[in-house]
């Protein structure tokens, strides 16, 4: 991430939070990960926790409910405006931090640091991989955990075919039903997918937008974290910890700086 959206095909790849209160309609109830990130909040010794890519506060709100001192920090400022009223009107206090990922200096180290959401995609070159990391690990205490999740680099998510699909079906503030379609295009030189994700509502009208999202696989993440150093405690495919295979759709990373 960077202070000024990537460009990505001629567009910025934040086309998909540009309407935060469309995207919070659409995910804030899916909460998988949430007893695994209490657990790991429990050991950090009352040291804050860090969020990066925090969006609406899907996850930092409950977390501060539950009485943990709560960082998050996001580049849009959208996303982070509706996450401040959300806390406000669940009555609990969040640091809330416009900031680049990259270059983030916390005041004090956190004990805990997690990105949900498929965030760690969003991070497109080895480049900025390689800063993430770097900047996760100078903001987290020896010995602390970093939690995240990616899309698994399978033969049916990577090969899909490169025509219009259904997804879901989407319940709008009005009560009305939009139809959800996505169109992807796999760029196996640079590891992107480029998706388009086309909503079409009862009353005909229709909105597309884009986004770029990173793949990487099990044994190059392994070799980026301890470069970055961090030591990988168990790579799985479902917030529940089942063991990684290679049908997966989503891997779950749970390392610790060492």
């Amino acid at each position: 991430m960077t202070n000024e959206p990537k460009l990505v095909n001629g567009h910025d790849n934040h086309e998909e939070y540009d309407n935060p209160e469309r995207y919070d309609r659409e995910n804030g109830e899916w909460k998988p990960e949430m007893p695994l990130l209490l657990e790991y909040a429990e050991q950090a010794g009352g040291a804050a926790i860090l969020e990066i890519g925090c969006g609406t506060g899907r996850t930092a709100i409950p977390l501060a409910e539950a009485g943990y001192t709560v960082i998050g920090v996001d580049l849009h400022e959208g996303m982070l405006e509706l996450a401040r009223r959300k806390a406000e009107a669940a009555g609990v206090q969040v640091q809330w931090m416009a900031e680049d990922a990259a270059a983030l200096s916390l005041s004090a180290p956190a004990g805990f640091a997690y990105m949900t959401g498929n965030g760690f995609q969003h991070f497109l070159t080895n480049e900025d991989q390689d800063a993430l990391l770097t900047a996760v690990s100078r903001n987290l205490k020896t010995g602390g955990v970093f939690v995240f999740d990616t899309r698994f680099p399978g033969k049916e998510e990577l090969m899909q075919p490169e025509t219009e699909e259904y997804w879901r079906t989407a319940q709008e503030e009005d009560g009305s039903q939009t139809k959800v379609y996505t169109i992807a295009r796999y760029d196996a030189l640079t590891q992107i997918q480029h998706y388009t994700t086309i909503r079409r509502r009862e009353d005909g009208t229709e909105e597309q937008s884009r986004i770029a999202l990173r793949y990487t696989y099990p044994q190059e993440l392994q070799r980026l974290l301890e470069q970055c150093g961090f030591e990988i405690e168990g790579l799985y495919t479902d917030w529940q910890r089942t063991p990684l295979h290679s049908e997966s759709y989503s891997m779950i990373c749970i390392c610790r700086k060492r």
